[in-house]
C-alpha cells in the first residue's frame, strides 16, 4: 500500500485532536497523572490505566475518521500506529525521559522552568508527544 498524503493529514490531525482530549480531559484521572511516573507497582498500573484509556479514545476517534472518509488503513498499518503511539506515550509520561533528553539537548535551564504560567518539562512532554503521535500517523499510512 503506498502512503496517501491526505490519509497522512487526516490521521495526524485526528491523533492530535485524540491527545489533547484523551490526556487533558476524558482519558486521565487526577490518581493517574500523580502516580504514573512513580516507582513500583502502583507507578506502573495507574501508568497502563492511563495508556489504555488514552489509546480507546485515539482508536474511536480514528475509527470514526477511517470510516467517515473511507481511509485505505491496513490493520498491519493501524497495529504499528497504535503501538508506537502507546509504547511512546508511555515512555514520555514515566518523565525522566523528558529531563533526560532536555538536559542532553542543552535546554537544562528549561526542563527547571516552572515559573509564569509555563512548564518546560510539560511544554517538552506534549511536544514529544505530537512528534511521536506524527510518526505514528506516518507509519500507519505506510504500512
Amino acid at each position: 500500500m503506498s502512503a496517501d498524503p491526505a490519509t497522512f493529514a487526516t490521521l495526524a490531525a485526528t491523533a492530535y485532536a485524540a491527545h489533547t482530549l484523551a490526556d487533558h480531559v476524558l482519558g486521565q484521572t487526577d490518581r493517574q497523572a500523580a502516580l504514573k511516573a512513580t516507582a513500583g507497582p502502583a507507578g506502573w498500573a495507574a501508568l497502563a490505566r492511563h495508556i489504555g484509556g488514552y489509546h480507546l479514545i485515539l482508536t474511536a476517534m480514528s475509527a470514526a475518521a477511517v470510516a467517515a472518509f473511507g481511509l485505505p488503513i491496513s490493520p498491519t498499518g493501524a497495529a504499528a500506529g497504535l503501538a508506537l503511539s502507546a509504547a511512546t506515550h508511555a515512555l514520555w509520561d514515566r518523565r525522566t525521559p523528558v529531563r533526560w533528553v532536555l538536559e542532553h539537548t542543552g535546554a537544562r535551564q528549561f526542563a527547571q522552568l516552572a515559573d509564569h504560567g509555563l512548564n518546560g518539562l510539560y511544554l517538552s512532554d506534549q511536544a514529544l508527544h505530537t512528534a511521536c503521535l506524527w510518526a505514528a500517523a506516518l507509519a500507519t499510512v505506510a504500512l
